[in-house]
């Protein structure tokens, strides 16, 4: 236990029960999200079969490539702004960019589609997904929220949105509804949310109509975030072009029973994110305080990271095969060798996000740009030669070594990153040393 509490305990700092509360609320939402997304989900791929649940998440995955655009990479930007600075003139600057940069991705998922000569009705599904991010600029509400550590504001929108999206996927299962009407219940959940968010921000003493688009602003945000902007791409890249890639190659049947597998293993992901949106913001207000304390935080949180993800990815592997057939049924009989290999990303997606935060604080976004570039050429190069070869399971390793290189080993690469690649290798291993000294004592 004194080895396990070396690893992952955090100080405690001033006001420490302020982002433990946001943390719990958080949670409570990512639980309530996840488990009832999973369990609708898996119930919904058993209905439809992998061939129809292959066309949902090649619609999904296709318009995925463009939602960066969309995003514009303001998050992590916007938040850091707000925690030190008047919210309307940013908030209404971001939201504007927003919506234009939906409208921008909208247009070249038209051309896309086009271009692939894709048919009328795998267009109109991908742009049912794509219509979602107008609706989704109103997160820029959730970025007031975080910076505030106001969790609860955004909990309980986001819980009844959840409850709306069940009973509406409830009532197609029931219903017996045809594959397409479950892409468009995506984009009611977009809509009920913004409602939701629009509403707890009203609720809270906000008003949006005090929002103000700001001209600098603007051109400032953009400056920062273009680099966050061409990242995004790269990284939807490599977290989504498998999909798309088996659809083309091989077939819809092929998609479904990857997707699934994916599901599984991208459940864990809500994890790192609750945790670095609690604690990041405190772990760079040390920073002009105390630089020797802000990297022993950093360290302590890349070790809790790893050790999350390596505790979630051993039962996972060795159980993958019983989990596939529990859940899903004979039908998926290809899914558990696809999630004993994925499951491994989830390392790298952990510690991932925490050295994509700490790259923004630094000022260090050209840098998250390049990694990100490199995971996604490798990614489609690998996608192209393991696929044809070894099937979904090669687009399983494409993904893990993607994945691999652009969080961790492509740090080692830059003089200004390479103190990040020296902590991440701690991490593990301190985390193996942890672990195998308790199989040792057990």
């Amino acid at each position: 236990m004194r080895q396990f509490n070396r690893i992952i305990s955090i100080p405690i700092w001033e006001s420490a029960k302020k982002y433990l509360f946001n943390m719990i609320w958080l949670f409570l939402e990512k639980i309530v999200q996840v488990f009832s997304g999973l369990l609708l989900g898996i119930i919904i791929a058993r209905y439809l079969g992998p061939s129809n649940l292959g066309k949902i998440a090649f619609s999904v995955s296709f318009a995925g490539l463009f939602i960066p655009i969309a995003n514009l990479g303001l998050e992590n930007i916007v938040i850091r702004e707000l925690i030190n600075n008047k919210s309307n003139n940013i908030l209404g600057s971001a939201f504007l960019l927003r919506l234009f940069g939906s409208l921008i991705a909208i247009g070249l998922i038209l051309i896309t589609c086009k271009a692939l000569d894709l048919t009328q009705s795998q267009l109109v599904l991908i742009l049912a997904v794509a219509f979602s991010t107008i609706f989704n600029s109103f997160y820029v509400i959730n970025y007031y929220f975080q910076s505030k550590v106001l969790g609860k504001n955004i909990v309980i929108p986001s819980i009844i949105s959840l409850g709306i999206s069940a009973v509406i996927k409830i009532i197609l299962l029931t219903l017996r509804a045809p594959y397409q009407y479950f892409v468009w219940a995506l984009l009611i959940d977009s809509i009920t949310l913004a409602i939701g968010l629009a509403v707890s921000y009203t609720k809270s003493g906000k008003s949006l109509s005090r929002w103000k688009v700001n001209r600098v602003i603007v051109v400032n945000l953009l400056k920062e975030s273009w680099p966050l902007i061409i990242s995004g791409v790269a990284v939807s890249i490599y977290m989504k072009i498998d999909q798309v890639m088996i659809k083309i190659i091989l077939s819809d049947e092929a998609v479904g029973q990857y997707a699934a597998a994916v599901r599984l293993s991208e459940a864990w992901y809500f994890i790192p994110a609750i945790i670095l949106s609690t604690l990041f913001p405190a772990i760079i207000s040390i920073k002009s305080i105390d630089e020797k304390k802000y990297y022993e935080r950093l360290q302590y949180l890349f070790n809790m990271m790893a050790l999350l993800a390596i505790i979630i990815a051993i039962p996972t592997t060795l159980l993958s095969a019983r989990i596939v057939d529990f859940l899903y049924g004979d039908a998926y009989y290809l899914t558990a060798s696809v999630l004993r290999i994925h499951i491994w990303a989830g390392l790298f997606v952990f510690i991932g996000g925490s050295v994509s935060k700490w790259l923004i604080a630094e000022n260090l976004q050209l840098y998250s740009m390049i990694v990100s570039i490199m995971g996604a050429i490798i990614n489609v190069i690998l996608n192209i030669i393991l696929i044809k070869h070894y099937g979904i399971v090669g687009a399983a390793w494409a993904t893990l070594i993607a994945y691999s290189v652009a969080a961790y080993f492509a740090l080692a690469l830059f003089s200004k990153t390479r103190i990040m690649f020296s902590k991440l290798t701690k991490a593990i291993s301190l985390t193996w040393i942890y672990y195998g000294n308790n199989e040792k004592e057990q």
